[in-house]
């Protein structure tokens, strides 16, 4: 069996958990993934995964080698990116993170123009609002919403991520509707979390000198899901602050009304951030250039 391809096999393996979750890609069943690792175990002379019937987990041997083996199989990843860069055409893996609502109501929709521009890039992508971290967890790109923090990385600025708040019309209709935004202090407010920027809802003044307005919400319950959180506000349970697009087509149809129109919600930042130390290949430059395209350069 070929070693390099064992080693892939066991990186793999550590990071899905299972024989039976690598089998697919590879194109072979779990026994012969079984086959693989246990081939690689036999030339180290040590074992390198402690085996149940439900998931394996690694030794202390296993731990090192694993450690050892991502970082070759990354540099190997970067040499043949850097001959692919010389044929200046996008191919490859391409990495993903983004948040959750922004990823599925925004990104998603216009990622089937970048694979029809680009056929030879596979695009793997993962939502979560937890703040990813890129070098660890081996990411291309990830798209953050709000400020960042000083990381290190590079970081390109977009349009400003449009958030609205709204409710349904029963709700209103029972409970009135806010004309400032210090009107929120009497309503139920729908937070998010994690992040505290959810639990202190800002808006804009009226005038383009006014000072932004602070105001501190409660109310029955908070979801770390934006789009749970639209459910529960069509349950006429209160009044939530999302982001546009996935608000937009319950406005669209009257499930739900925006509120405050007069003092718009502060957007968010928008940002993609990717690695000072990582080359741009074809594959990076034409996500970021089309990243550009779609969501705007922040000016």
């Amino acid at each position: 069996m070929d070693r390099l391809k064992c080693i892939a096999i066991f990186v793999k393996v550590v990071e899905a958990g299972s024989f039976a979750a690598v089998a697919e890609p590879f194109g072979m069943t779990a026994p012969m993934i079984g086959r693989h690792v246990r081939k690689l175990e036999d030339q180290l002379g040590t074992q390198l995964l402690n085996r149940t019937t439900r998931r394996h987990s690694l030794t202390e041997a296993g731990r090192i080698y694993y450690e050892k083996s991502k970082v070759i199989l990354a540099e190997l990843e970067a040499a043949d990116e850097s001959v692919a860069l010389m044929r200046s055409i996008p191919r490859g893996n391409l990495k993903i993170g983004a948040p959750v609502i922004f990823g599925s109501a925004c990104l998603a929709p216009a990622l089937p123009n970048y694979l029809a521009a680009n056929p030879e890039v596979r695009v793997e992508m993962t939502l979560n609002n937890r703040v990813l971290d890129l070098l660890e967890e081996g990411y291309d790109v990830v798209i953050r919403t709000g400020t960042l923090p000083d990381s290190g990385l590079i970081a390109r600025s977009f349009a400003p991520y449009k958030l609205i708040a709204c409710a349904t019309p029963a709700y209103l209709a029972q409970h009135g509707t806010p004309s400032h935004p210090g009107d929120l202090a009497s309503h139920s407010c729908l937070g998010f979390h994690p992040g505290s920027a959810f639990d202190t809802w800002s808006f804009r003044g009226q005038n383009p000198n006014d000072n932004d307005i602070q105001v501190q919400v409660s109310g029955p319950m908070s979801i770390n899901s934006g789009q749970a959180l639209r459910e529960v506000a069509l349950g006429s349970v209160g009044i939530v602050l999302q982001a546009e697009a996935l608000l937009s087509p319950d406005l669209k149809t009257g499930r739900l009304v925006k509120v405050l129109e007069q003092y718009p919600p502060r957007a968010l930042p928008l940002s993609v951030l990717y690695s000072p130390t990582r080359t741009i290949t074809p594959k990076l430059r034409s996500f970021l250039d089309f990243l550009t395209d779609r969501f705007g350069a922040n000016k």
